[in-house]
């Protein structure tokens, strides 16, 4: 196996690496290891195509040695390394993404023949590249499909009210005043559910006094199933309630009481309780020494918790881009590492003799492991928090070890890490955003650096006093701008896709902002947790707490003019084509292989420009409907509409007002700027022609059978009533199995309808939608009492 192995290498090396001395003008044949056909004057083209070789000819062969040359230049530089995570997240999006679930016997087969094939074709490395890039992409599939059989969530199937009997695992005070509980199920009773989850996720209006995670309570909840996506292609509620263990959402009817309970807590639930109660002491401490908002925003830095963030401090941070600072990353795992590293150090300088014979810095480098090991556990290991704590645990562990630590590597590390324990992260904004943002600083301090190698290096001491503050002032805020910069456009895309929205003064604001937060507030923070132990922690978080108002009134600022966030929906296509320009711009070393990404680039900017919006959404109950009007507005066919779904809806349709309908008296007409409702029938006419109908009953869609190209039927024991006709009928049952809809008019006003979830086998976090009354045919559960007139029993 080693001889085997060594040869391999070699033919690798001849294949990829410049032509040796004495060659020059010849070519490599990529299919013939080893072989070099000298060129010289044209003469290997001439005898392949001929006495009178082309131009073209050779400028296409002079191409293809620079190719081979940058690619072998790439792997001499741990490039296939690094494309290792990259082709492990596009086996992983393409489980998630796929309509149906894909059997385990095809996914097995394609990765036994695709090791086959690698291991045969051995002796030809691109042949051999190839399918192993295959492989890997199988195998992101793979750990799709082991992290979905093993989250195996219990999830309801319909809306139902019942007393539930749990142990409380989280606490989260909201800005409303109202409390979130994540609840480890223990019983339900009247009724008692065949089909218990075993964690759910209930709001309410007030908890018993000295409530702590790990405690028993009991009270008469309203369970729902998660919501799926609000539109096609828009984020899904239950896919991450799936993957969170959270099989029903809901809310207490009444105040939760303590309950006793004879089941033990596991070591799991324990250690997590205790886990938990620090972080609740941690957050309720430091608002005690920072009031209002700016409280809130430190106990998210801190200790991860950011439910009691107000919704408006969210808004205008989101607008402003500085919502990012409010994610444990790097900037925070950093400075807690580098405090800790520097207070160790400092401490042993002052035993020289201990000093002298140890290695001081591999002891703080170790302790400022598990002082980040235990912030990452304190804060809620997040996705963000997670990515910066491995990478910047790499590069301690390297350091352990007397390695060097290649930033690059270490961020493939962390990835390689996250997708192979959890997979479903890489289809999540956080996953994408972070790394697509840390990608890029390193890529664009690697490629600076190397611009600076080659310049001569002036020495600090030749400058004047004041031209060396001017000089540091510069530079810093220079890297800022650059960072903003460069974070900002590799993350734009997808905060694009999963928000509809830009920041066009982020740059601005983070240049403002982030020296606030990096010079005051982070540091504040660090000592404040380093003088808690002893009390002395009241004077910190006050300076904290100032910066914090100072930074969200630059951002206050800053968001009342700005002049626009909302661009609309972008496609998928757009998506998919910038973050594979990433990979090239991000990752390669040399400049033929980032050309790579400008067609990836052009292609994906004129797709966006492209794009081609819903004329109408539906909503997966089928008592919505939004229609963009000429006017850019939406009309809605609800006077009341669920303020959450219309807010999304007008993200992406780019139409920030709404239309109500009105009550119509002549029933012949169908108005074009709003829906006209008369009888149950509510009906808007689109510019193409088509109209849009919405039923309350089947007998009111029956008077719109051939007038409507579309009609929604919000009763779920509705059948079609237009049978022999063209219109296009969406009953509620349908809704209810296939989820949220998107309806296109052509120019003759026939109508194309798609829905969130493909007709088939639904995936395993859609699995319980087949077993609700509405996608049953059956009408919504009336008690007796109800239906005799009287109130319903206690």
């Amino acid at each position: 196996m080693d001889g085997e192995g060594s040869d391999q290498r070699q033919d690798e090396r001849v294949l990829f690496a410049p032509p040796p001395f004495g060659t020059r003008g010849a070519e490599i044949s990529p299919w013939r290891p080893g072989r070099i056909e000298p060129l010289g004057d044209g003469a290997a083209v001439a005898g392949r195509t001929g006495a009178n070789a082309s131009p073209r000819s050779v400028r296409w062969s002079t191409y293809g040695r620079k190719l081979a040359s940058a690619v072998s230049l790439e792997l001499d530089r741990g490039a296939a390394f690094l494309l290792v995570p990259v082709l492990l997240c596009v086996g992983s999006v393409a489980y998630f993404a796929a309509d149906t679930e894909p059997g385990w016997t095809p996914v097995l087969s394609s990765a036994s023949i695709l090791a086959a094939g690698a291991w045969l074709a051995r002796a030809y490395p691109p042949v051999r590249y190839a399918l192993l890039a295959l492989l890997l992409i199988i195998a992101g599939v793979v750990a799709g499909k082991i992290e979905t059989w093993r989250a195996g969530t219990k999830v309801i199937g319909g809306e139902i009210t019942t007393r539930v009997t749990a142990r409380v695992e989280t606490i989260e005070k909201r800005d409303n005043g109202r409390v979130r509980l994540t609840l480890a199920v223990l019983d339900t009773e009247r009724p008692k559910l065949r089909y218990q989850p075993d964690k759910v996720r209930l709001t309410a209006r007030s908890v018993p006094q000295g409530l702590e995670p790990g405690m028993v309570v009991t009270g008469l909840a309203r369970l729902a199933p998660p919501l799926g996506p609000l539109r096609p292609d828009s984020y899904d509620f239950a896919f991450e309630s799936y993957f969170d263990g959270i099989g029903a959402n809901g809310f207490f009817l009444k105040a939760p009481e303590f309950a006793g309970h004879n089941v033990p807590p596991s070591i799991g639930q324990l250690l997590n309780a205790w886990i938990e109660g620090r972080r609740i002491g941690l957050a309720e401490r430091i608002r005690g020494h920072i009031d209002g908002p700016e409280g809130e925003i430190a106990a998210a830095l801190v200790a991860g918790v950011r439910a009691g963030i107000p919704e408006e401090v969210n808004e205008t941070l989101r607008v402003t881009g500085l919502a990012h600072v409010l994610s444990i990353s790097g900037l925070h795992m950093a400075l807690v590492a580098g405090v800790v590293i520097g207070s160790l150090r400092l401490g042993f300088a002052a035993f020289p003799g201990f000093a002298s014979r140890r290695s001081v810095r591999k002891y703080a480098a170790a302790g400022a492991l598990g002082a980040l090991a235990a912030y990452l556990l304190i804060s809620g290991s997040q996705v963000a928090a997670e990515r910066s704590f491995l990478m910047i645990a790499v590069m301690l562990v390297a350091l352990l070890f007397d390695r060097a630590a290649l930033t690059m590597r270490n961020l493939a590390i962390a990835a390689l890490l996250i997708i192979l324990v959890s997979p479903h992260e890489v289809v999540g904004p956080s996953f994408q955003m972070s790394f697509a943002a840390t990608a890029a600083l390193v890529s664009a301090y690697a490629w600076w650096a190397e611009r600076r190698a080659g310049k001569p290096h002036v020495n600090p001491a030749t400058r004047s006093r004041p031209v060396r503050i001017v000089h540091t002032v510069a530079i810093y805020a220079a890297g800022l701008a650059a960072t903003s910069l460069i974070a900002g456009t590799a993350t734009g895309i997808f905060g694009a896709w999963h928000f509809q929205r830009v920041s066009p003064l982020g740059l601005v604001a983070n240049l403002a902002a982030m020296p606030v937060f990096s010079v005051v507030v982070m540091p504040a923070a660090v000592a404040g947790m380093v003088l808690m132990p002893f009390g002395l922690d009241g004077w910190a978080f006050g300076i904290m707490g100032q910066g914090l108002s100072l930074a969200l009134s630059i951002a206050g600022w800053l968001a009342e003019r700005t002049p626009i966030d909302a661009i609309g929906a972008i496609p998928l296509l757009s998506v998919i084509l910038l973050s594979l320009a990433l990979v090239p711009l991000t990752l390669a070393t040399t400049n033929a292989m980032r050309l790579a990404a400008i067609p990836l680039l052009l292609a994906g900017f004129v797709t966006i420009g492209l794009r081609d919006p819903p004329d109408a959404l539906v909503s997966e109950d089928g008592r919505l409907i939004g229609v963009r009007t000429d006017a850019g507005l939406l009309a809605v066919n609800r006077s009341r509409p669920n303020a959450f779904a219309t807010e999304d809806w007008s993200r992406a349709l780019s139409a920030p007002q709404l239309v109500r309908p009105e009550k119509q008296a002549d029933t012949t007409a169908v108005p074009s700027d709003r829906f006209a409702c008369a009888d149950g029938l509510c009906r808007i006419r689109h510019s193409s022609g088509g109209v849009v109908a919405h039923a309350e009953t089947m007998p009111a869609a029956e008077r719109a059978c051939g007038i409507a190209s579309v009609i929604v039927i919000g009763d779920a024991t509705a059948a079609n009533p237009c049978p022999h006709s063209t219109t296009s009928v969406i009953t509620a049952r349908r809704l209810a199995l296939n989820g949220s809809a998107e309806i296109r008019f052509d120019r003759s006003g026939n109508a194309t309808v798609r829905h969130t979830i493909a007709e088939g086998k639904p995936r395993p976090w859609h699995d319980h939608r087949r077993f609700s009354r509405t996608a049953r045919g059956l009408a919504p559960y009336e008690p007796k009492s109800k239906k005799a007139g009287s109130l319903p029993a206690p």
